[in-house]
């Protein structure tokens, strides 16, 4: 093993609550970056490509996404012994361990590319599009699953920072390419030029933008080392006895979150595939803003179940509960009531369709977060067994589901089919067993974790309604009208839904967070 401190090989050491400030703080800019630039080249690319080729963009991307599953959970596995031999300084066993899937993720890269050129050579018999697209489509398969197979082993290195909680590098980056990807999409559409080629340049940003992410790799681990001579099939065997099941979790999660428009663009055409997105990003926007909590408490959940601190494990389940609720409640409930309006001025009243689906995947969202917390107590409290299959038979139920409602109800009844089995699993078996595995009655989370956190939202949409009638058209009043909700909820909130304990909590925790990091560079 290697010298304990040695920033020539581990890296100089960050203070953590500074880490964590840097991780979190960069990890929101990089979503409200991304949120903010789908807001605005959403509209933008609609008009210039088109609704049927805008569909159809959207329908490749999708079956393209699939292929993350591919990974086997050796992704998340990877972090997860990057970060364990990190705290052992185990130098040697780390970069056996990268080196090891980096080669397994070549290989992978290679059978993601075959799969990608038989799907682009029988496109048109899988997918309901229009005769005059087929050679379109091929082209953009081809196109994504040649950058797939080259992401693939390099995505070793981003696992890599992960690992080291250097998560900021990697964010900082993320915007950055967001940013170029942006002009580069505004460029070529301008320009006069189509569909193949803004999927050609934007890959080609993406292609060279993965230098910048293996850097960020040695910034991160200056001792790393990654050779095909370092491959060993005993760290295979390590890893795999846990990736097994991420990647399980992995499938049913794409299955349960992304199936929708391979169902639509199987059933219907890509112009329905085009109007769902609009919902699907508002949705994704949502959750992408409300489960970073759920992320940060993941590390607290296991070391509270191997110290077998029950108690800790309680005020998880409830504030971790009632924090989650109140970012996604005012979010989600005042997207849902404000959808009409917010749709009409974002993308046009030609995608009025999808108001509806928008409204029913963003419930889908709020289902989510208000059990995000249970979900962490059976993931990382040793029932992640119970996880897994459950949210293999919600997948396979939300399929079929999909299949059977979208004939009788279009859009609706694809997201019908998220939301049903969604919330049947949610409310009978993983709610349950969380509070089961931490010894509190049905009743005591929702009295004290979820109830206070959707009164608010409560009162918050009943006002956003009586207001709507004085609404002007155009997305920045709309977007005034929601921050007025949003403060009217956080003032109940806060000096209401809280408790003179929590508050007086919360408020210690921040102080000392605020104070530590000022005296931080004193002390260095």
């Amino acid at each position: 093993m290697s010298a304990p401190h040695d920033p020539k090989i581990w890296g100089p050491p960050d203070p953590p609550l500074q880490l964590i400030a840097r991780n979190l703080t960069t990890r929101y800019l990089a979503i409200l970056v991304d949120g903010a630039l789908g807001l605005v080249l959403l509209p933008f690319n609609v008009s210039h490509l088109g609704t049927s080729a805008y569909g159809l963009w959207a329908l490749t991307t999708s079956v393209t996404w699939y292929f993350g599953v591919l990974d086997l959970g050796y992704g998340s596995a990877l972090v997860k012994f990057t970060a364990q031999y990190r705290a052992l300084r185990d130098r040697i066993a780390l970069n056996e361990i990268v080196s090891t899937l980096a080669l397994v993720f070549a290989g992978i890269g290679a059978l993601c590319f075959a799969v990608t050129a038989l799907l682009a050579w029988r496109v048109d018999w899988l997918f309901n599009i229009d005769p005059g697209q087929t050679r379109t489509a091929q082209l953009l398969l081809l196109t994504v699953g040649a950058y797939l197979s080259i992401r693939f082993p390099l995505s070793v290195f981003g696992a890599v920072v992960l690992g080291f909680q250097r998560y900021y590098l990697n964010n900082i980056a993320s915007m950055a390419v967001s940013l170029m990807i942006a002009a580069v999409n505004v460029a070529v559409l301008s320009s006069g030029h189509g569909l193949v080629a803004l999927v050609a340049s934007t890959t080609a940003v993406r292609l060279l933008s993965l230098a910048v992410f293996v850097w960020n790799a040695y910034r991160a681990f200056p001792g790393l080392n990654v050779r095909p001579a370092l491959f060993r099939r005993a760290r295979l065997h390590e890893v795999t006895g846990f990736s097994v099941y991420m990647f399980v979790l992995d499938i049913a999660a794409k299955l349960n979150y992304s199936s929708d428009n391979m169902v639509i663009g199987a059933m219907l055409n890509t112009t329905a595939v085009a109007v769902y997105t609009v919902g699907l990003r508002l949705s994704q926007v949502a959750q992408n803003l409300t489960n970073q909590l759920s992320a940060a408490l993941f590390p607290n959940v296991v070391d509270s179940d191997a110290a077998q601190r029950h108690d800790r494990l309680r005020t998880i389940m409830v504030q971790g509960t009632k924090l989650s609720l109140a970012l996604a409640a005012p979010l989600c409930l005042g997207l849902i009531t404000m959808a009409g309006p917010l749709i009409h001025s974002w993308v046009g009243p030609r995608f009025s369709a999808g108001v509806l689906p928008a409204r029913i995947l963003l419930l889908v969202v709020l289902v989510r977060i208000s059990t995000s917390s249970a979900n962490l107590i059976l993931k990382g409290a040793g029932q992640h067994k119970l996880l897994t299959y459950t949210n293999v038979a919600t997948a396979a139920v939300n399929v079929l589901l999909s299949i059977l409602l979208v004939r009788p109800l279009g859009l609706t009844g694809v997201a019908l089919g998220t939301l049903i089995p969604v919330s049947v699993s949610t409310v009978a078996v993983i709610y349950p067993a969380a509070c089961r595995r931490v010894g509190l009655p049905l009743t005591y989370p929702f009295a004290h974790g979820i109830w206070p956190a959707l009164w608010p939202a409560a009162v918050m949409v009943a006002l956003l309604v009586l207001a709507r009638p004085l609404l002007a058209h155009g997305l920045l009043p709309v977007a005034l009208h929601l921050a007025v909700g949003g403060l009217v909820y956080t003032i109940l909130f806060v000096s209401i839904a809280m408790n003179a304990d929590e508050r007086r909590l919360y408020w210690t925790r921040a102080r000392a967070l605020l104070a530590r990091q000022r005296q931080t560079p004193a002390a260095a």
